[in-house]
C-alpha cells in the first residue's frame, strides 16, 4: 500500500520537477548568453541572443543597444568621410539618431564655407552679396562685408523721378533693357541729398558701374557713376 502510495506521488511530483530543472536550466543559459553578448557587444551577438530569447527580460535591452552600435557605426562613417554627402547619409539612416544635431550642423559648417571660397574666387560684389544673403551673420560675413567696402562702393546713377509710381516705371524699362549690364536696379527714397526718388544701380565696384554706364550711354541715356557714402 505504502509502495503504491509512493508510486503515485512520484509520477505527480517528477514531472512537476523535471519542468522547474528545464526552466532553471533555461534561465541559467540565457543569463549566461546575455553575458557573453555584452561582452562581445557587438550587433551580431545582441542578434543572436535575441534569436534564441526573443521573450527575455533582456530583449529590450538587446534591442536598443543594437540601435546604439548602429548609430555609432553610421556615425564613424560620416565623420571618416568629413563631407556634407557623408552627414547626409547619417542622416538618411538615422534621422533621429544620437549625433543627428552634430550633423545638421557639419553640413551647414561644409556649406558655409564652400560659399565663402566660392565668393572669395569669383572676388565680385555680387557674389559676396549672394553669399551675405544667405549667410548674414558670422566671421566670414563680416569679412565679406569689408571686402564689399572695397569693390561696391559705387553705384551707377540712372535718373531721377517726381513720384515712386513713376520712378518704378522706369526702374522696371531700365532693369530690362539694360538687365545684362547691372546685377539690380533700385529705387532711393527721397534724402537729405535729394528731394526726388532716385534710380539707380545696386553697389558696385568703380570699374563695374564705369563699364555699365559706358553702354547705358551709347543707347542716349544718361548715367553717372558716383561714390556711395560709408
Amino acid at each position: 500500500m505504502a509502495s503504491g502510495a509512493f508510486m503515485i506521488a512520484r509520477r505527480l511530483v517528477l514531472p512537476g520537477l523535471l519542468s522547474c530543472a528545464v526552466l532553471l536550466i533555461s534561465c541559467g543559459s540565457a543569463k549566461y548568453e546575455w553575458s557573453q553578448a555584452t561582452n562581445l557587444n557587438t550587433i551580431a551577438a545582441y542578434q543572436a541572443f535575441l534569436a534564441k530569447y526573443p521573450n527575455d527580460v533582456h530583449a529590450a535591452d538587446a534591442n536598443n543597444r543594437i540601435a546604439e552600435l548602429r548609430d555609432a557605426q553610421a556615425w564613424n562613417t560620416a565623420q571618416a568621410a568629413s563631407s556634407v554627402e557623408g552627414y547626409q547619409q547619417y542622416l538618411t539612416a538615422e534621422p533621429s539618431g544620437e549625433h543627428a544635431q552634430a550633423a545638421r550642423d557639419e553640413i551647414v559648417t561644409r556649406e558655409r564655407a564652400t560659399a565663402w571660397r566660392s565668393a572669395q574666387t569669383n572676388a565680385t560684389a555680387q557674389s559676396l552679396q549672394d553669399f551675405l544673403q544667405k549667410y548674414p551673420t558670422g566671421m566670414e560675413a563680416d569679412a565679406a562685408r569689408d571686402k564689399l567696402k572695397m569693390l561696391a562702393g559705387y553705384r551707377a546713377e540712372l535718373g531721377t523721378a517726381h513720384s515712386k509710381r513713376l520712378a518704378e516705371r522706369e526702374r522696371d524699362t531700365l532693369a530690362k533693357r539694360f538687365g545684362k549690364n547691372f546685377s539690380q536696379v533700385i529705387v532711393l527714397e527721397p534724402d537729405a541729398s535729394s528731394h526726388d526718388y532716385r534710380i539707380t544701380s545696386a553697389p558696385m565696384s568703380k570699374e563695374e558701374a564705369s563699364a555699365a554706364c559706358a553702354t547705358v550711354k551709347q543707347s542716349g541715356r544718361s548715367c553717372e557713376v558716383i561714390q556711395t557714402a560709408g
